[in-house]
């Protein structure tokens, strides 16, 4: 069934045409106002909460992540018995307010709330259809043939959205993270999101956690949700930043500090004078970028930014009762509140940073990337400058850009490369167009893309350079080896927009638009003077084409039919995995014995263990986007990138396969395996496909050097065991082939208490010895992991109810 709705979005937009607007402070005016009960957090109620938890602690100062974390604790008198919290060690019951989903993800988080049984969700919940929109040719051909081939999917989540009562944001309406931030996202507020960017939401001085579908569905069904009460990073800014200095550098420059797992278990919360000279964009794009170093989630105390900020997006409602509730000191840190670690950072210091390739944490100053160019020996060539994404599409970037444009325009300059911008939301496109900041980019050579993700995640149909070593630079979050146009030979240079748009005039990865200048036709040169933009429209936003937004809490509608085509290659119900325990386990409550399927080298990434790009099409088909499972890994047996050992294999088949083949031949001879894995596995998105695809071929345990904490997460839900190497150096001693078996695991599941447990391995050669691992399942994980998943413990709590 076609939706006519979403026919209709792919309609092009008139332009209209207005004077140029003043850079700078300017006098801003609003959207109408919205209504607003939905997305204002309950204060009083909150604030009460966090007044019953703060008399179990005994009073302490709190820092401000505590009290929006503790003020949603769900029953503290029943949760918290032992009087303590211990950050690090204490699983909290939350509950939060809101759930965010994007088109990719949405689809398999809908088939996992279908199969609990709920008539609507708990919470108010939203999708969009920002994913799977591809960029090729510009932003209205993109979308309209994006609508085409999506068409099936973007059906099922409409249809699932009006039975369930959620808000859909149709493709064309923008970046998840750019609609929760302009819409939906309130200082104080804790929400979850199916997308590890989720944190940017934290601009307005909330928590917005990225979580897997499994972690969504528990809000979405009223089950408290679990975490693991984080450790705080406090990060004192002083000072002001100055010249071509942005947020974005930042976080690229704290990225390097901390590298990409050093915000793991915690959160980063920002204080000190330098928080109130930032927008309220320039924080969400700090808290973006936060993911990249592991955080939990990022937050800063209410700002002035942010009430201008929701004023100017409809919103001053929320911001009036934020008022409010920052008087009465909520919005903030308690004096004297204490942290784990403390890193302070003189802005008016701060120098524009390059970071890559092949990582988010390889951090450059600007003054020396010529150097590191030329040190590594890559040619001094840019192939492309991309700007926009979630992470920098705001208006005050958008704006700073064509800042830069305009002077090489009136200098006679176009872009030297293919530059390619992607607003953020119709919200923004739309004031993009009315105030001529697209007319400037366009007119210098740049090319607006949809209002959707792009580039940024592989969405991006490229043919130049193909198989070819090429640098380019990007204003995006993530650069991994073959993200952004499936070419493990482009190298992604993350920078702000603002670097990013200079650069592209000179076609030189040296170029230092601080310092250096560009030879002119009439032998002059020319140099730019440092980005001037402006953080908010004078004339207010513009919505837009309102024909891509949802009616606000709309009402559910039970008898509507989801809609998954009979046969469909794209949609595929989920059937309930099995326990691992009962009749076919001889081993009771431990865990069958598991062949080690390969022991994975190195970097391990979302991206790695299931690829997105063309994949992304099978993200609500289990079985067929299975077939991706770690085929960008590489074997430490050989050093083969997808390439597995099979020692049980018949005399018809080969020794070595690609990866899922083997995976699949061990499903179908029913051995449970289990994978060895490297430092920070399961790095990047919140990708739960690379929890569900080891599970569906019949994975059970994953023994790591460490985790990232949203994969970890997802394993568990998915009833895989995470275990954690007691001496990280046992990893060798485990090969493909060998067999092993925990020890202790019964304990736990029958409520022992125990840090560790025994891994027995049997070697092919029959040698046999014990190693020792670490877990960190609470009590209730536990229970996910007897039932087979959480949805399965989830199902069977609701049917008892």
């Amino acid at each position: 069934m076609t939706s006519p709705s979403l026919r209709r979005c792919a309609a092009t937009a008139c332009r209209t045409s207005s004077p140029r607007q003043a850079r700078g402070l300017a006098t801003h005016a609003p959207l109408p106002e919205k209504a607003c009960a939905s997305i204002t957090p309950p204060y009083a109620q909150l604030q009460e909460k966090l007044k019953t938890v703060k008399n179990i602690l005994g009073g302490r100062p709190l820092s401000l992540a505590e009290k929006i974390l503790y003020s949603h604790i769900h029953n503290p008198t029943e949760t918290l018995t032992d009087g303590k919290i211990t950050r690090g060690e204490t699983y909290l019951q939350l509950s939060p307010e809101r759930v965010a989903m994007q088109d990719a993800s949405a689809q398999m988080t809908l088939l996992q709330f279908m199969s609990a049984g709920m008539s609507r969700c708990a919470v108010p919940a939203s999708i969009h259809c920002d994913h799977l929109i591809r960029a090729e040719t510009g932003a209205d051909k993109d979308l309209e043939q994006s609508i085409v081939n999506n068409q099936e999917v973007f059906d099922f989540l409409e249809s699932a959205a009006r039975k369930y009562g959620i808000e859909f944001w149709r493709p064309g309406s923008g970046i998840i993270h750019q609609i929760v931030l302009e819409n939906y996202a309130a200082p104080g507020m804790l929400m979850l999101g199916t997308d590890s960017h989720t944190p940017n939401a934290g601009g307005l001085g909330m928590l917005a956690i990225g979580v897997g579908g499994a972690d969504a569905v528990d809000a979405l069904t009223g089950t408290p949700w679990e975490l693991k009460a984080p450790q705080i990073v406090g990060i004192k800014l002083t000072g002001k930043l100055n010249g071509w200095a942005t947020p974005k550098d930042l976080i690229l420059h704290l990225a390097g500090k901390l590298t990409v797992r050093g915000g793991t278990g915690r959160i980063l919360e920002y204080f000190g004078p330098g928080v109130f000279n930032q927008s309220c964009t320039g924080l969400a794009t700090v808290a973006n970028m936060g993911a990249e170093v592991g955080a939990t989630t990022s937050t800063f105390p209410y700002t002035p930014g942010m009430r201008s900020y929701l004023a100017a997006t409809g919103r001053a409602p929320v911001a009036r009762a934020a008022d409010q509730a920052a008087s009465q000191g909520f919005l903030q840190a308690d004096e004297g509140a204490e942290y784990d670690e403390l890193i302070e950072i003189n802005l008016s210091e701060l120098e524009p940073s390059i970071n890559g390739p092949f990582t988010p944490d390889l951090a450059t100053p600007l003054s020396k990337f010529g150097s590191f160019v030329k040190e590594q020996g890559w040619k001094d060539e840019l192939s492309a400058g991309l700007i926009g994404s979630c992470t920098n599409s705001s208006y005050q970037d958008m704006t700073s850009v064509a800042d830069l444009a305009r002077q090489a325009k009136e200098a006679g300059l176009k872009t030297k490369v293919p530059f390619l911008c992607t607003p953020g939301s119709e919200q923004i496109r739309a004031t993009m167009e009315r105030d001529q900041v697209t007319d400037v980019l366009e007119d210098v050579g740049g090319l607006v893309l949809a209002n959707a993700c792009g580039p940024c995640i592989g969405q991006w149909k490229r043919d130049e350079k193909k198989g070819e070593e090429n640098g380019i630079l990007t204003s995006f979050n993530r650069n991994f080896k073959s993200r952004n146009d499936g070419n493990s030979q482009t190298m992604n240079f993350l920078a702000s927009p603002t670097v990013v748009t200079a650069m592209a005039f000179s076609g030189k990865l040296s170029f230092n638009p601080m310092s250096d200048s560009i030879d002119l036709p009439s032998g002059e040169k020319f140099r730019f003077t440092p980005p001037r933009g402006q953080d908010l429209p004078s004339q207010g936003f513009t919505p837009g084409r309102t024909s891509f937004y949802p009616s606000p809490m709309p009402e559910p509608q039970p008898n509507t039919e989801v809609v998954i085509k009979k046969d469909s290659q794209r949609l595929e119900l989920l059937e309930p995995f099995t326990s691992h325990f009962g009749p076919h386990n001889p081993r009771g409550l431990e865990l069958p014995a598991c062949e080690v399927l390969m022991r994975v080298r190195g970097k391990c990434t979302t991206d790695h263990i299931s690829a997105a790009g063309p994949w992304l099409k099978y993200k609500g088909h289990l079985t067929n986007i299975s077939e991706n499972l770690l085929i960008t890994a590489v074997n430490d047996e050989g050093g083969e990138v997808n390439i597995a050992f099979d020692h049980s294999h018949t005399p018809v088949e080969s020794e070595t396969d690609t990866i899922p083949s083997v995976a699949k031949r061990f499903k179908a001879r029913n051995q449970t395996w289990a994978l060895v894995v490297d430092d920070n596995y399961g790095e990047g998105s919140a990708r739960e496909h690379a929890a569900l695809q080891p599970r569906f071929y019949g994975g059970a345990v994953i023994i790591a050097r460490s985790f990232a904490r949203i994969h970890e997460t997802n394993l568990k839900k998915q009833a895989i065991l995470p275990l954690w190497f007691v001496d990280k150096s046992d990893y060798t001693r485990i090969g493909s082939g060998d067999v092993i078996e925990t020890i202790g695991l019964e304990d736990l599941l029958n409520g022992k208490e125990r840090p560790h447990i025994t891994i027995r391995v049997t070697k092919r050669t029959g040698e046999t010895f014990d190693i020792q691992t670490r877990h960190t399942m609470s009590s209730d994980q536990l229970k996910w992991l007897r039932a087979g998943s959480a949805l399965n413990h989830i199902r069977s709590k609701i049917q008892q109810s």
